[in-house]
């Protein structure tokens, strides 16, 4: 549905930027595998991973999708988790 009012082209264009944001880390982790010549998941993937799903998580609750935001949602804790055991290697 194509947005009628200037409160949802804006919501649009957050959930546009969330979903942009979340794809971008399967670009990012193909991008910097390649550079290497082999599979890696770079620390901005789990960043990436979290501040998309994020705001794909708030978008969802704005759209009352309740499938949607908990399937985001629930994958937050992951992106976070994964973030710390990154900080206690004394990668990040």
């Amino acid at each position: 549905m194509l947005p009628n009012t200037p409160l949802e082209t804006l919501w649009l264009a957050i959930g546009l930027l969330g979903q942009a944001l979340f794809a971008g880390r399967f670009i990012w982790q193909w991008w910097v595998s390649e550079r290497l010549g082999r599979s890696v998941v770079p620390v901005a993937f789990w960043h990436l991973s979290l501040v998309g799903g994020a705001i794909l998580t708030v978008y969802a609750v704005y759209r009352q999708d309740v499938v949607f935001a908990l399937g985001q949602g629930c994958g937050l804790a992951v992106y976070v988790r994964n973030l710390q055991l990154i900080r206690r290697q004394g990668v990040l």
